[in-house]
């Protein structure tokens, strides 16, 4: 079993333009201008956020790839690094831009045992830093995955999934909207409002995410903006909708998620209006149907919401459970869920291998509960250090309701008095020489059932030294 490492990726790679102030364009660096370096940036009013900016504000979006740049920098992408990589679109935005996906990836397209975890930029169209960032980002893994132990590591263990431009139309109209004018990041829907339960008007851009997360189950992600400098964490809103702290039931996972990343964040971590470089959304200021609180209630995905500036490359620790769960009578992987007691929240296994990645905060004592229809449920305590936890989980089938014992398997071969008496049938019956290759046949077939379930056991159990099986 791999190490879970998307808090890795996540704390260390979502910016470079600290050591360099260039983008890439279909892999060649080129220069920022230098607005780039010099954006500044609003208190809580996130003045970049607004649509009376000032002339000076709009042309800082000069000199940023456009959507055609951007989408011949993705394609160049694909053709030099088409070994680690596969490109695809979520969708079309309102002017039937595509809505690129770079996916990197040992195993492109292929789904594996392995979190999965996403970038998206450009939510806000007058917001263009994060596009050009995470281009550079995914040139930096490919020109780098030979000689640098990182991209190695994410490249070999993970899926990572980069949405540069979630809003191409707002960014070539340099408008925080999308084409129609709507704020993509209260466009999803939420927990306090119904404003936005009615399918038939939400935009394009957002049925485009709602989709892919149907179809990929993502352990963790960063959406990119700009506008102030702090890590943003759910809640985003509150049922009084008043602005005060309102935490989600893995707050103390999100806070440690926000503060170890705004620790290796010099300027983060020094904001004299953010204690720690980090706020709960809620106490910032609430808003609704924003992305960030979907992904965590629907999702099953741990968002974060970062407002970037520049950044250092951190040295952060893994931290959080996995593993998988299997059946104890076949050894196949059953897709459960997963819970902590005491956090009001459950993590979905993954359908095929029935993986599961569940971020929490470090040195802390948890008791991790596996469910399945139809199977008794397990649990186990756990002692969480600075690293990940591996715990597989072995489940029993429930007892059969009404004779109070277990459906026989047919391969029950350690019933030796059934297995006498069928074989007795067998042999006295007309067909002996049919009957006798059926049985040995049987046999067989038994044998090498019981090896394939003793093999996908002890595969389970090839695990890393910290790894626990229950």
């Amino acid at each position: 079993m791999k190490e879970l490492i998307f808090s890795r990726i996540f704390l260390s790679l979502i910016l470079l333009s600290s050591f360099s102030p260039a983008i890439a364009r279909g892999g060649e660096l080129t220069s920022l201008s230098s607005g780039l370096r010099n954006i500044s940036y609003a208190g809580s009013t996130r003045r970049l956020f607004q649509e009376n900016q000032s002339q000076s504000s709009v042309d800082k979006a000069h000199g940023y790839m456009t959507n055609a740049d951007l989408e011949k920098a993705i394609m160049e992408f694909a053709r030099r690094c088409s070994n680690i990589s596969r490109i695809y679109s979520i969708g079309k935005s309102v002017n039937g831009v595509p809505l690129w996906v770079i996916e990197i990836s040992d195993k492109p397209g292929k789904e594996e045992a392995e979190p999965a975890f996403k970038f998206i930029g450009n939510v806000h169209g007058d917001e263009p830093v994060g596009r050009e960032l995470l281009i550079l980002l995914a040139n930096w893994i490919c020109d780098n995955q030979m000689k640098d132990p990182l991209a190695r590591l994410i490249i070999q263990n993970v899926h990572l999934h980069i949405l540069p431009s979630m809003n191409p139309d707002g960014f070539s109209i340099k408008r925080r909207g999308n084409a129609n004018n709507i704020d993509l990041n209260r466009d999803f829907p939420d927990q306090f409002s119904p404003l936005n339960d009615d399918e038939d008007m939400r935009q394009p851009e957002t049925r485009a995410i709602m989709n892919w997360l149907k179809e990929i189950h993502f352990t963790a992600s960063a959406s990119l903006h700009g506008g102030a400098l702090v890590a943003n964490y759910p809640w985003d809103g509150t049922p009084d909708r008043k602005s005060h702290y309102f935490s989600c039931p893995d707050d103390e996972t999100f806070r440690f998620m926000a503060s170890t990343y705004s620790r290796s964040h010099y300027n983060m971590s020094l904001s004299t209006e953010f204690q720690g470089g980090i706020t709960n959304g809620a106490s910032w200021y609430p808003i609704y149907g924003g992305m960030q609180d979907w992904n965590y209630i629907y999702a099953g995905c741990f968002e974060l919401t970062l407002e970037i500036s520049d950044n250092k490359w951190p040295d952060a620790k893994e931290t959080g459970v996995h593993g998988r769960i299997f059946s104890s009578d076949s050894g196949r992987p059953l897709p459960g869920f997963i819970m902590i007691k005491g956090i009001n929240y459950t993590v979905k296994a993954g359908r095929a291998f029935a993986d599961y990645h569940r971020m929490l905060a470090p040195e802390g004592k948890y008791q991790v509960v596996a469910t399945v229809p139809g199977y008794k449920l397990k649990t186990t305590s756990i002692w969480l250090g600075a690293e990940a936890t591996t715990v597989d989980f072995i489940l029993d089938p429930e007892v059969t309701p009404g004779d109070g014992k277990l459906l026989k398997s047919i391969c029950d071969c350690n019933n030796e008095r059934e297995a006498r008496r069928v074989l007795a049938g067998f042999f006295w019956g007309p067909h002996l020489e049919i009957y006798f290759v059926l049985a040995v046949i049987l046999a067989f077939l038994c044998i090498l059932l019981q090896r394939r379930i003793k093999s996908n056991l002890s595969r389970s159990r090839q695990i890393t030294k910290r790894s626990i099986v229950v």
